[in-house]
Order: C-alpha cells, then sequence, then structure tokens
C-alpha cells in the first residue's frame, strides 16, 4: 500500500467501524479507484478535509467576531454580525 503522506505510518493506528450509506460507499469506491489507492485511504483524506474545513470555518469566526469587537463603523457592523448570524444559524 502507498501513502500519500509519509508521517501518517508513524501515527498510531485505530481500527474504526464505519457505516456508510450506499451511495456514499459507492462514491468512495469509485474515487479509490480512480485515484489507484484504497477505499480506506479515501475515507482518511475525506475525513482529515473535513476535519480541517471544520477549524478554518471555526478560525474564521473567530477572526469575524474580533473583528466586530474592535469595529467602529456602523455598516461594518451590520455586515460583520449578518456575516456571523448566517455563519451559525445558516442562510
Amino acid at each position: 500500500m502507498v501513502y500519500s503522506n509519509p508521517m501518517s505510518i508513524a501515527e498510531k493506528l485505530v481500527r474504526q467501524s464505519v457505516s456508510l450509506p450506499a451511495r456514499v460507499a459507492r462514491r468512495v469506491k469509485s474515487l479509490a479507484k480512480t485515484s489507484n489507492t484504497s477505499a480506506n485511504r479515501i475515507i482518511v483524506d475525506l475525513i482529515e478535509s473535513g476535519i480541517e474545513a471544520r477549524e478554518q470555518e471555526r478560525k474564521r469566526f473567530f477572526e469575524l467576531a474580533d473583528r466586530l469587537a474592535h469595529s467602529r463603523d456602523a455598516e461594518d457592523q451590520k455586515r460583520l454580525k449578518a456575516e456571523l448570524a448566517r455563519m451559525t444559524f445558516g442562510e
């Protein structure tokens, strides 16, 4: 098996059982086949990408909150509040 990230080999591996909806499993298999890698590697990559995306979203939220706390412009405050509300409650 070939790993794209050599550092991942040094990490302790934990076996985890996950049930996937059939359509997701088919997409994972398809991605694995076109990437010439295992379905397990695809799932790990997708999970890592999702975690990173969440961390970036959280970072962006706190940056916006900090900008709001330091903003003196009423229009800018209104825009920042709306963006924070959208991030918190959705569209």
